[in-house]
């Protein structure tokens, strides 16, 4: 339920493969009984086609209900500063809102290699919501403020990246805790912890071309499944090293 929680939407066959080593079965059984209890939603959704199939291929996707988060916030496994979301929202988005999972796993199995620890999740809109919050106090404080100075100002604050006059926003902001490198200084305890982030994204066939430049210049890690890389490259064929910095789902 809390990694469910964590990204609002995941594919039930990404549970199975990651938390049940692939047993289906048994995930099926746990989802039963979520159910019944009102914790957890499911349903079926239609992904897109590629082109290169007839049929519409279907994925089931779960979500948790406001019962089951509020259950969550109550059983203590929430780590302190992770939000928990629920329920269903912008069907159209679900596809590709989906897959952020998959693509958290590869990223986080990496920082877990070099050291992290802690790991948090913060979603595109929490994101938005902190940077329209600072946007709209800058303003306040000075109507007359040129409004690019205040989004580069806002930028710097929330360490994202400022492309083409606007400040590009990740699928997923990866926090984690890692150690401090003594080397570098001498004056830390032993052991002591400081924080760091990765920013991932999820590009689909739906990207328009200057879209996916922006997320590309803006230093993402950036991803995209095999139905979606023929059409992407198509839209960046020129574009060589783009290609080369988006990792496969």
């Amino acid at each position: 339920m809390l990694e469910v929680g964590r990204f609002r939407v995941v594919r039930t066959r990404d549970l199975a493969d990651t938390i049940y080593d692939g047993k289906q079965r048994k995930l099926d059984e746990d989802l039963r009984y979520l159910k019944s209890k009102g914790l957890v939603e499911t349903r079926h959704i239609n992904l897109r086609r590629d082109g290169t199939r007839r049929q519409i291929d279907r994925v089931e996707v779960a979500t948790i209900t406001r019962d089951g988060r509020a259950w969550l916030k109550k059983s203590g496994e929430v780590p302190e500063g992770q939000t928990v979301y629920y329920g269903f929202v912008k069907p159209r988005e679900m596809e590709h809102d989906s897959l952020i999972y998959r693509a958290y796993r590869d990223a986080a199995q990496r920082i877990e290699r070099d050291g992290g620890s802690n790991l948090r999740v913060k979603l595109d809109f929490e994101i938005k919501a902190d940077v329209q919050k600072d946007i709209y106090r800058a303003r306040k404080a000075d109507p007359k403020r040129d409004m690019g100075e205040i989004k580069q100002e806002v930028a710097a604050k929330h360490s994202l990246p400022f492309v083409d006059g606007g400040i590009q926003i990740p699928d997923a902001r990866i926090e984690f805790d890692k150690k401090v490198d003594e080397s570098q200084s001498l004056e830390s305890d032993q052991g002591s912890r400081t924080g760091g982030h990765e920013d991932i994204e999820v590009l689909t066939a739906a990207y328009r071309r200057g879209h996916l430049r922006a997320k590309a210049q803006a230093g993402f890690r950036n991803y995209a499944s095999g139905s979606d890389r023929s059409s992407i490259t198509a839209k960046i064929e020129d574009e060589h090293n783009m290609m080369r910095d988006i990792f496969d789902l």
